[in-house]
């Protein structure tokens, strides 16, 4: 468990009157408060990140749909969201699919009403050279970490603006930003998403519903679960020599988790458009 403490470093902005939030928000629309009650779905959520935000949610008494592709263990997250105080539940979902993209809001729709919080988390990668990959995981990274996010926030826009309120989380990474060789792909989606991002905060200027990008660092979680360890070594070995990995300080998820908290508790009139997350490094050694 790594003890250091995250660096969060935001860009925060206040949105225009009539946008739904604060006394300039338009007639008729309901303005947020940080006691609502609301309803979230998170994808991805069946261990790391995305459990660390469905519990996060819970603690609040929110309304938490989570989905993935591991539902025994997503079960297991609902649980826990319950035992934080909030109300949950459970959905297999593989987000390379857009159908099930679709499937899985609308039960969570069914089952616990109106969705004004969507996480897209759900991420992954395969750890090796470009010309190495194969198409067909090459296309499951594009779909998993760019049109996965791009569908989700597609289905939950209409009616958040419908409402005038609502927050879409974007999980990016620090890819995004230093690029690493073995990733050729992963980075291309994380910055594709978050320059969409980007664009959807100005198609959605004065409705009331925020885009948020977090875009975390080194994390203990499972993303690299199902990677050998000649390919962690020889990627590990790369990241080194092009100086993107200066040490090897992991955060808990549960870091990523409070600052998505904060961006969608922001207070009315607010919004915040990135939060960035890195672990500390080591202490620094002084010789005497």
């Amino acid at each position: 468990m790594c003890a250091a403490s995250p660096l969060y470093r935001s860009s925060f902005r206040r949105t225009l009157p009539g946008a739904g939030f604060g006394p300039g928000a338009t007639p008729g629309r309901k303005p947020m408060t940080l006691q609502d009650t609301r309803t979230a779905v998170v994808t991805g959520a069946s261990s790391g990140i995305g459990a660390a935000i469905a519990v996060a949610f819970g603690r609040l008494g929110w309304r938490v749909a989570v989905g993935g592709r591991r539902l025994e263990r997503l079960e297991a997250v609902a649980r826990q969201v319950e035992e934080a105080g909030g109300k949950a539940v459970a959905f297999g979902c593989d987000v390379a699919e857009p159908a099930e993209i679709h499937a899985f809001f609308e039960a969570a729709e069914t089952q616990l009403g109106p969705v004004e919080v969507a996480v897209a988390n759900a991420g992954g990668s395969v750890p090796l050279l470009l010309h190495e990959i194969s198409v067909l995981d090459l296309e499951r990274e594009l779909r998993t970490n760019l049109l996965h996010p791009l569908v989700l926030a597609r289905r939950a826009v209409p009616s958040m603006r419908e409402r005038g309120r609502g927050d879409l989380v974007f999980i990016s990474s620090e890819s995004a930003v230093r690029p690493r060789p073995f990733q050729v792909g992963y980075t291309a989606a994380k910055k594709g998403i978050e320059g969409a991002a980007q664009a959807l905060r100005m198609e959605l200027e004065g409705t009331g519903v925020r885009a948020t990008v977090v875009r975390p660092g080194p994390t203990l979680s499972d993303f690299a679960r199902d990677w050998p360890p000649s390919l962690v070594r020889r990627a590990l070995a790369a990241w080194k020599d092009w100086g993107v990995q200066r040490h090897l300080g992991f955060m808990p998820p549960e870091a990523t988790a409070r600052a998505v908290v904060c961006a969608v508790t922001a207070p009315p009139g607010t919004r915040m458009d990135l939060i960035e997350v890195m672990p500390e490094g080591p202490k620094e050694v002084r010789i005497s």
